[in-house]
């Protein structure tokens, strides 16, 4: 691999440990020892990927750039409360049946709550 892609990896791997909160563009260069010049252009080419966004901060009266993942890790978190794993039904749950993920309220109940807590957090992915 080369050093602009080992770069580049490493790059993507901080900015989507920084979740919500993103990592300024210059503090992520200096944690990996790279130019300003090499990390606008890593930047730039995340960007382009459409793996990560990059917003325009005013910080200490100059110009830079705030980076945010466009997708975070999966954690088994994410998952825990799904009302499947402990439902009595479970194991008659089937999408041809009477009883399914279709047409079930606790099902859909938990995927609204899940994705208004997650909506405003990847903006225009």
């Amino acid at each position: 691999m080369s050093k602009r892609n080992d770069l580049e990896h490493k790059a993507l791997q901080h900015i989507m440990n920084t979740g919500f909160d993103g990592i300024l563009q210059s503090d992520l260069w200096r944690k990996l020892g790279a130019s300003s010049r090499e990390g606008s252009r890593i930047a730039l080419k995340l960007e382009e990927k459409k793996l990560i966004r990059r917003e325009k901060e005013l910080r200490n009266g100059r110009w830079t750039y705030r980076l945010y993942p466009k997708r975070l890790p999966a954690k088994i978190d994410s998952i825990a409360d799904v009302p499947c794993l402990m439902c009595p039904d479970n194991p008659r749950c089937d999408p041809s049946s009477a009883i399914s993920p279709q047409s079930c309220d606790k099902l859909t109940d938990w995927l609204l709550s899940v994705s208004k807590n997650e909506a405003g957090f990847l903006g225009d992915s």
